[in-house]
C-alpha cells in the first residue's frame, strides 16, 4: 500500500452527536505529525451508537467498500485515524522475499498483491508497479478461489506490466481472498511448474497471516 493510501482522519470529541471534521490524509495542505493532511470541509456527527459515515467520496478515493476492513488509530492530538486494513502488509517482509525467489527460480516477472494492490514485485521496476491498483473485474476473477492461467487477455490484468502469459493464485484467509500471487512472462507459456510454484507460495503467505 502507497503511503498516505487508503488513510481518513478524523477530529473527535468522543460524544453522542458530536460532529466531526474530515481529513484527507493524501494530500498535503497542512503537515500534523508529519502527515499530509487536507481538510474536506465535510462533517459528520456521530450517532447514539457510536457510528459516523465516511462520505461516498472519500470511499471512493480511498477504494474503501462495504464491508472494507479498518483499523482504528488514535493520537495525543484528539484525532482518530482510519486505515485500510491489509493481512497482506502484515507479511510483507515475506512477500518481498518470495517474489524475489521466484524470480530468481523462473525468469519470470513475479509480484503479490492484496485485494486492492501491488505490494511486492521482482523482475520488473518496483516503481512503477508498487501500489498499481487492480480493476473491479479482476477482483472478481480472484473471488472464483483458483488458480488461473491466463494468456489472450493477460496484460489486462495489471495494466502497465507488458506481457502475454499470466499464472495467478489467490491468498485464501479464512476463506476470504486476502491477495494473490503471480508469475508473469512476455514469451514463456504457464504451465503447471508455474501453477505449482505460485499455488505454494500462495499458501505459505497464507498461513503466515494473523
Amino acid at each position: 500500500m502507497g503511503a498516505g493510501q487508503g488513510r481518513v482522519c478524523v477530529r473527535q470529541k468522543g460524544e453522542a452527536g458530536t460532529r466531526l471534521e474530515g481529513r484527507n490524509l493524501e494530500h498535503d495542505n497542512d503537515r500534523k505529525g508529519g502527515r499530509a493532511v487536507k481538510a474536506t470541509g465535510v462533517v459528520r456527527r456521530i450517532d447514539d451508537l457510536g457510528r459516523v459515515v465516511i462520505p461516498k467520496e472519500i470511499r471512493r478515493t480511498l477504494r474503501i467498500r462495504e464491508g472494507s476492513p479498518l483499523e482504528i488509530f488514535t493520537d495525543r492530538d484528539g484525532e482518530i485515524i482510519l486505515k485500510r486494513y491489509s493481512p497482506i502488509n502484515e507479511v510483507s517482509d515475506f512477500a518481498q522475499e518470495y517474489v524475489e525467489s521466484l524470480h530468481e527460480s523462473t525468469g519470470h516477472v513475479a509480484f503479490i498483491f492484496d485485494d486492492e494492490e501491488v505490494v511486492a514485485v521482482s523482475g520488473a521496476p518496483k516503481k512503477a508497479l508498487l501500489g498499481r491498483t487492480l480493476s473491479d473485474e479482476n477482483r472478481q476473477l480472484l473471488e472464483q478461489r483458483r488458480t488461473l492461467i491466463l494468456t489472450d487477455h493477460a496484460s489486462d490484468f495489471l495494466p502497465g506490466l507488458e506481457f502475454t502469459h499470466l499464472c495467478v493464485s489467490p491468498i485464501l484467509k479464512d476463506g476470504n481472498v486476502a491477495g494473490a500471487v503471480a508469475l508473469a512472462s512476455k514469451n514463456q507459456q504457464m504451465g503447471e511448474l508455474e501453477k505449482k510454484l505460485t499455488e505454494t507460495a500462495a499458501q505459505f503467505l497464507a498461513k503466515q497471516l494473523n
